[in-house]
């Protein structure tokens, strides 16, 4: 088994071929220097150049010594298409795979287990030497709230959804909704969103034109009617995520009113919950002012506050918030 100096001295050099370019004047030992030293590789430039005097016996690499400094390239435009992650592909694809994955069609998903699988060969075997192949073990992300488990979603379920988006077909599936209910829906697909641990198909049903979310682990089966779905006409997705569909509610813009303790003043000094965002002290009260999304996401926000907030308008949402808080007592009395 090779050795970490080995080891690291091939990926270094692996490295390197790759940064060199096809056509032009070519890139300097030093140029190349500085490139490795951004990909992780603490390397000397003159390490750099016996690198390169070594390779260019290998691979006929070309010096273009008409100036000072010497320009390193790839001989008569040659292909530099060569097998292998570098250091940042690596990176870039252990990210992919580990936030990014519930997104990927299924295809996809399998078109890249091998990238995935040498991605983490690649970094495993250079975490020895290599800074920067360690970076993906110091960074994490994780979810503000209770931690939850991910619901199951079926495998053939997931594959006839993203093929039916990727394809613009309609499908006929089998949806449980809150009722429990059972239902054969067909559905038009327009797009896919991650909201924490569960996976949201947003689709019009049948000859309907209003859009709405359905659990993907709620679709007990799912099958393609290889017809084309119907196009809603001016919808983008991204728009539609912005003007508050995932905090559900009916998406129109209040302006909240309330008194908060200085706890959460300061928490919301940080984190703003708007943009026009006021908190002004007088008389030993704190008052917060924001324009905000009417949504259930805003209730269960307040109500996670407990004594931090008291909201004063709108007056309905008041309301709607003390009758809860008293039903929550009830339970507890």
């Amino acid at each position: 088994m090779p050795s970490n100096k080995t080891r690291n001295t091939l990926a270094r050099q692996w490295e390197l071929l790759k940064l060199l370019p096809t056509r032009g004047s070519g890139r300097s030992a030093k140029e190349l220097t500085i490139a490795l030293g951004e990909s992780g590789y603490v390397v000397s430039k003159r390490q750099v150049e016996r690198d390169l005097l070594d390779l260019q016996e290998v691979f006929g690499l070309q010096c273009n010594d008409a100036s000072m400094p010497y320009g390193w390239l790839w001989p008569n435009n040659g292909s530099a298409d060569l097998p292998g992650l570098t250091l940042a592909e690596a990176l870039s694809l252990k990210v992919i795979e580990e936030t990014l994955e519930p997104l990927l069609p299924s295809s996809v998903k399998r078109a890249l287990g091998s990238k995935f699988a040498q991605a983490q060969s690649k970094l495993a075997a250079l975490k020895g030497g290599n800074k920067t192949a360690r970076w993906i073990d110091k960074v994490k992300t994780v979810q503000p709230n209770l931690a939850l488990l991910p619901p199951d979603v079926g495998v053939d379920v997931l594959e006839v959804v993203q093929t039916a988006l990727l394809q613009d077909d309609q499908i006929q599936v089998l949806y449980s909704g809150n009722n429990l209910k059972e239902a054969e829906l067909t559905l038009n697909p327009l797009g896919l969103i991650v909201r924490g641990t569960v996976t949201y198909l947003v689709a019009t049903a049948f000859e309907y034109k209003d859009v709405r979310l359905y659990a993907l682990h709620r679709i007990k089966k799912a099958e393609s009617l290889y017809e084309r779905a119907q196009k809603l006409k001016g919808f983008d997705l991204f728009k539609y995520v912005e003007d508050g569909a995932m905090q559900f509610g009916g998406g129109k813009p209040i302006t909240l009113n309330a008194f908060i303790s200085s706890n959460l003043a300061r928490i919301l000094e940080e984190t703003r919950i708007s943009k026009d965002q006021k908190i002004t002290e007088k008389k030993g009260e704190i008052h917060l002012a924001a324009t905000v999304i009417d949504s259930w996401q805003l209730r269960w926000w307040i109500l996670s506050k407990g004594d931090d907030i008291r909201v004063l308008k709108p007056s309905g949402l008041a309301n709607e918030i003390l009758a809860s808080l008293k039903r929550a007592v009830n339970k507890y009395t």
